[in-house]
């Protein structure tokens, strides 16, 4: 074979290989080892996920992936949601398919149907899927013209795949997947078979959409599912998700009076009493923190004018998020964040570069308008209060502050019980303020700093702010989930757009860098996080309530009275539980509410001027001859940590 009729191609390992031309991946693993065809699924080529069966490029660089690479999850995902839709189409023939994507933990597949379904649906969609897959069809690849594509699915009654097609540009290629009798339009890549799709799969539920997503399009339900490449992974996924459920601070919430949310204050939270005092006991707890670290807290307007938005770029970049209020001929925007009321603080006299850095903090209640779709419990909000403060400073002084938040940042992070915190470095996104240059420059600047902090991270490649890069901080809950928190941006842009300056040693105004700042992020999302790391079960210096004194006769309820006071003089947040309510019901009752410490007092303790103690979670009882024991050592562990170490 002469070197014109065959194409040479490189592997991971470096060594290159000479196949005919036209040969695919799949023949690549034929020519290694049968063995190796077997379980070889998809290639990786240049980089790009590749069906099996496309042609190679000659000098393409070709990775072969088993089915448990991870890459190949989300294809696998997307095939079992064609499986989904074959198996609609072979139970509901007049039913229509749209599109179906995988997603985080699975796929979904939206229909259009002539009855509603319900969720006894499911499971003969299931079975139909698990038959499909039994089937192992060969899911091929083939291009078709525009105009043949809409013809044809305007043949089978499904409108709306041809509609869609209509609007992809004359010209291009469609790319249809078949799978036995039935095919789909969509780009791919997938799997060989149907049979690659496996067993480890299953249907959760029905929801609602609309064609196009468009509130006034046609209804559609939409079919959830999750899948993993196998039984075992998909049973711990489920369990999993079972604890989650369980832990769900929306169910978490109300079942321990701590909150509620209503459909006349969408994105809003109403704060109960016992929610509240957990609020004051995070939102004091940071103040001290930041108090200490040479913070000074200040406090701005709700309401202020467009002009200052303008000038700032929110208007530009922001304004869809933005709340709007008219007064007398004036526009005014309810505050999406504190920043630019930040500056103004700091321009209020003349500050020299002695004064530097300047760290200004407010628990900044501010309001974006999220879509109502997006909103989910207290994790997005549209009313929420940050922890939010900016940091003043010369360009010398970035890596010093950088290296003092962070270590503040995890102090606290370590104090509410999440140990490890990941790093991402976020760069410039598309849509932007500032010169290149300037982007440059504070790209660099945040960089080095936190390679000087000895500070780890990945990348996250354009998701920085609009007006600077920033660091973002991932923590790890106990069912090793991941929420974003904290952040930390470099901003060049803002200061010197809205007249930002301080005097330099040379005499001459220079403009300062503002470091924006957040560790907790919000504090509904913050304390919704600790609702569900903790299962409800808060730590005593978190707990609402933190004891109750609950009585076993009427005898006992003046030494109960006595004990409380001992209790709440010590400082803790304590109820007394005096009702004619068996002891056993009131204990299970307050062990719903997650109380952490339940004194059970009868009249033996009443005369003797003991307690009884129990502990959440912890079916024992422990007695105590004499209350002053207890009451010390409560009071040590109820203690917030800040104040527990300066107590040490």
């Amino acid at each position: 074979m002469s070197r014109g009729e065959s194409i040479s191609v490189s592997l991971p390992d470096g060594a290159t290989r000479r196949l005919p031309a036209q040969a695919s991946a799949r023949t690549l693993a034929e020519s290694i080892s049968a063995g190796l065809a077997k379980q070889v699924v998809l290639a990786c080529v240049n980089g790009v996920l590749q069906d099996l069966a496309k042609p190679l490029d000659n000098g393409a660089q070709v990775e072969l992936l088993k089915r448990d690479d991870p890459r190949v999850l989300p294809v696998l995902r997307h095939d079992t949601a064609h499986v989904l839709a074959q198996a609609f189409k072979e139970l509901f023939p007049s039913g229509q398919i749209t599109f179906g994507p995988e997603t985080e933990d699975g796929f979904y597949y939206d229909f259009a149907t002539e009855r509603p379904l319900t969720p006894e649906d499911l499971e003969p969609l299931q079975t139909r899927m698990q038959e499909i897959v039994k089937r192992n069809l060969p899911i091929e690849r083939e291009e078709w013209s525009r105009d043949q594509a809409i013809a044809y699915f305007k043949s089978i009654g499904e409108t709306y795949k041809a509609e869609h097609i209509g609007s992809i540009p004359e010209g291009d290629v469609i790319s249809i997947y078949r799978q036995g009798d039935w095919l789909d339009l969509c780009r791919g890549p997938h799997l060989p078979s149907t049979g690659a799709v496996g067993d480890g799969f299953t249907l959760t539920h029905i929801g609602g959409t609309h064609w196009r997503g468009d509130p006034n399009g046609d209804p559609l339900q939409r079919i959830y599912g999750t899948c993993f490449p196998d039984k075992k992974a998909l049973k711990k996924h489920l369990e999993l998700r079972a604890e989650a459920e369980a832990r769900d601070h929306r169910r978490l919430g109300p079942a321990m009076d701590l909150f509620h949310l209503q459909v006349e204050a969408v994105g809003s939270v109403f704060w109960h009493a016992k929610g509240l005092a957990l609020w004051h006991t995070v939102e004091n707890y940071i103040r001290r923190r930041l108090a200490a670290d040479g913070y000074q807290e200040v406090r701005t307007p709700q309401l202020i004018d467009r002009t200052l938005w303008e000038a700032s770029g929110h208007w530009e970049k922001y304004r869809p998020n933005m709340f709007i209020a008219e007064s007398e001929d004036r526009t005014l925007a309810v505050k999406p964040m504190n920043c630019p009321g930040h500056v103004q603080i700091f321009r209020q006299g003349i500050t020299s570069y002695r004064d530097l850095p300047v760290r200004l903090a407010e628990f900044g209640s501010c309001h974006r308008n999220e879509p109502s779709g997006a909103l989910h419990g207290m994790m997005r909000v549209r009313a929420f209060t940050q922890d939010d403060a900016h940091i003043f400073c010369t360009r010398e002084q970035i890596g010093e502050e950088t290296a003092r938040f962070c270590a503040l940042l995890r102090s606290v992070y370590e104090d509410f019980g999440f140990p490890d915190a990941h790093i991402k470095f976020a760069d410039r996104p598309d849509q932007r303020v500032g010169s290149d240059e300037t982007w440059n420059q504070a790209e660099a600047a945040l960089r080095e700093a936190a390679q000087s902090a000895g500070l780890p991270f990945s990348e996250d490649p354009g998701e920085g702010a609009f007006y600077g890069p920033k660091l973002d901080f991932f923590l790890q809950d106990a069912l090793a989930r991941v929420w974003q928190c904290g952040t930390f941006q470099c901003d060049f842009v803002l200061p010197e757009r809205l007249g930002a300056t301080y005097i330099a040693a040379s005499g001459e105004k220079e403009t300062p860098v503002i470091l924006h700042r957040a560790i907790l992020g919000s504090l509904e999302r913050f304390i919704a996080i600790l609702i569900e790391n903790y299962g409800g079960a808060l730590p005593l210096w978190l707990a609402p309530t933190q004891a109750v004194v609950a009585t076993i006769t009427e005898a006992a309820d003046g030494w109960a009275n006595e004990f409380a006071e001992q209790l709440r003089s010590a400082g803790l947040r304590v109820e007394t539980d005096l009702r004619n309510e068996k002891i056993s019901y009131k204990v299970r009752e307050h062990s719903l509410s997650k109380v952490p410490c339940i004194f059970t007092l009868g009249a033996r303790e009443a005369e003797e001027h003991s307690v009884t103690l129990r502990r959440f979670g912890n079916q024992e009882n422990q007695t105590f001859s004499t209350s002053q024991e207890i009451v010390e050592q409560l009071r040590q562990e109820a203690l917030p940590p800040d104040l527990r170490r300066a107590e040490a």
